[in-house]
């Protein structure tokens, strides 16, 4: 549900005060927009307590206002935010929306909008078919802007309608999205994670830090491996899995930036190369976000062929 105090109609002369508005119509449009008095009342006017084409109007009017506070706002520096992981067995994406402060990145409407955007980023992603053992790739701002919510808009009128809601510059920094082939596994975590269906199988977690993991293995446990690694990628943020035999390990092991060399954040006893033996588990590959880091930093690397392999 939208809550807000949006003064985006003109209360003078055009108020049309000889249309009486039936008062339960006008508390159901205020419960399901959650727009002001002011403001449903006049919607239900112009058009005779229709509740479906008032709130229509409503929300054609809220993303005007959106678009126009959108175009005052660009440009303004968005250093806070959250990161958000959407993962369902074999199709897994993470998001990043930034805001200007972190005031409004713990606000419901912000909120709304980072899970708004991750599921759009998911049902994408769940569409289309790879024949790889891990599809993986990046979205930038304008492709992400470009995707259509389940709504039938774009996620820029949404990013707009936010920016008018909160009065704050907003933006879709970038996704990432994995997709593993038959007898992988893909998992995600969010840190500090606030989920927004923890019961359901792809829930929208946020945080300001995520990971997601790919990999395989025939150990009934290998979810709660792909866990415990996603919290080890978090933690202590490694650059790249590496290889074994190839890559050696660092001298100080505080300094060890290779996956399979680090020392195992739930366990140090071990290493994580140790821990996959044990487990006879594998990892394809895997993703970090920390939300207002540089980017470049990224472990995902586009297809060669990206367009073709996400267009439609």
């Amino acid at each position: 549900m939208l809550r807000r105090a949006c003064h985006f109609i003109d209360l003078g002369k055009s108020f049309c005060s000889s249309v009486s508005v039936n008062k339960g119509s006008l508390a159901k449009l205020r419960k399901s927009t959650g727009y002001t008095f002011a403001n449903c009342k006049k919607a239900l006017q112009l058009h005779n307590n229709d509740i479906t084409q008032a709130e229509k109007w409503l929300r054609e009017q809220a993303q005007q206002m959106g678009w126009a506070k959108a175009t005052k706002l660009e440009g303004r520096p968005t250093l806070h935010g959250l990161v958000a992981v959407c993962v369902d067995r074999a199709t897994g994406i993470m998001v990043e929306v930034n805001s200007e402060t972190d005031f409004v990145a713990r606000n419901n409407n912000f909120h709304s909008l980072v899970e708004t955007v991750a599921s759009t980023c998911f049902h994408f992603m769940d569409k289309k078919d790879f024949d790889l053992p891990l599809a993986k790739f990046q979205l930038g701002q304008e492709e992400l802007k470009g995707l259509v919510a389940g709504d039938g808009r774009p996620l820029a009128d949404h990013l707009a309608l936010a920016m008018g809601q909160l009065g704050e510059n907003l933006t879709v920094r970038r996704a990432a999205c994995l997709r593993a082939g038959p007898g992988a596994e893909l998992v995600g975590h969010a840190h500090p994670s606030h989920p927004s269906q923890p019961s359901q199988a792809g829930a929208v977690l946020r945080g300001k830090y995520a990971a997601l993991v790919a990999l395989q293995g025939s150990s009934p446990a290998l979810r709660q491996l792909g866990r415990q690694l996603c919290q080890h990628v978090v933690g202590m943020n490694p650059a790249k899995f590496g290889e074994p035999g190839v890559d050696e390990p660092a001298a100080d092991p505080d300094e060890e930036r290779c996956m399979i060399h680090q020392e195992f954040l739930l366990d140090p006893s071990i290493t994580v190369g140790q821990l996959l033996a044990v487990n006879g588990a594998s990892v394809l590959g895997f993703e970090r976000f920390e939300c207002g880091e540089a980017l470049g930093s990224s472990s995902v690397e586009p297809p060669v062929n990206l367009h073709a392999q996400i267009g439609g």
